[in-house]
Formats: structure tokens, C-alpha cells, sequence
């Protein structure tokens, strides 16, 4: 994928984000510093950048989030309010399954978040 300002407007806004942002809000956020940027643009450059693993994708009932890959982490993803929450806690494992070399994982641990169950305590 070719480095053009788009590419790296969108890689900074997603590397600077701790809201893990859909391809819309990534959109609006990109619209102040290129007005004439299409969110069909902003879709093929987060597409490629995902592909060239540069940032990561998080599937969502609600439509796609996207990360940044600064540091390596999972994520608790709350089923109520959708709410996405690093978990920094580094998850220790033998890098083999059988025969099978492991190169990457995601752990997406869903729940409730505290936020939730306070207002179903109301």
C-alpha cells in the first residue's frame, strides 16, 4: 500500500485513539484535516492497513473498531453497552499447538462492564 497523507492521517488517528473508533467516527475525525476525504477512502485505507498489519480490527455486532498494535493486548467487550476496554494483563502460553506455530492471537473476554451492572443495581 502506496504512503499517501490519507494513510497516514488515518494510521495517526487510530495510533492516538484509546476509543477504539469505527470506520465513520475515524471518518469525521479525518474530515477537520481533509475536508475532501471520502469514507469510502477511509474504509480501503483501514482495510489495507489491517491487512498490512499495522492496525487490528475488532468485530463487533455493532460494526467494525479498529486498534492500534503499539502494544500487544486484549480486550473485555461489554455485551450491554458495547463498550471496548484494554486489558493489559498479558496472557502467558507455550507458542505451539501440536505441530502448529502460533504467530498472533486475540482474546476478546465479554461481560458486563461495571458502568452496566451499577445501573442495574438502580
Amino acid at each position: 500500500m502506496r504512503n499517501t497523507k490519507q494513510k497516514s492521517l488515518i494510521l495517526n488517528i487510530v495510533n492516538n485513539s484509546y476509543d477504539h473508533l469505527t470506520a465513520e467516527e475515524i471518518y469525521e475525525i479525518a474530515r477537520h484535516t481533509l475536508p475532501n476525504i471520502s469514507l469510502g477512502t477511509v474504509y480501503r485505507v483501514l482495510n489495507g492497513l489491517v491487512d498490512d498489519k499495522k492496525i487490528k480490527r475488532i468485530k463487533m455486532s455493532d460494526g467494525d473498531h479498529f486498534d492500534n498494535l503499539n502494544e500487544l493486548h486484549n480486550h473485555f467487550i461489554c455485551e450491554k453497552c458495547h463498550k471496548i476496554i484494554d486489558v493489559m494483563d498479558s496472557i502467558k502460553f507455550d507458542y505451539k499447538i501440536g505441530n502448529n506455530k502460533i504467530v498472533d492471537y486475540e482474546i476478546n473476554f465479554i461481560g458486563i462492564c461495571e458502568d452496566c451492572l451499577k445501573k442495574e443495581e438502580n
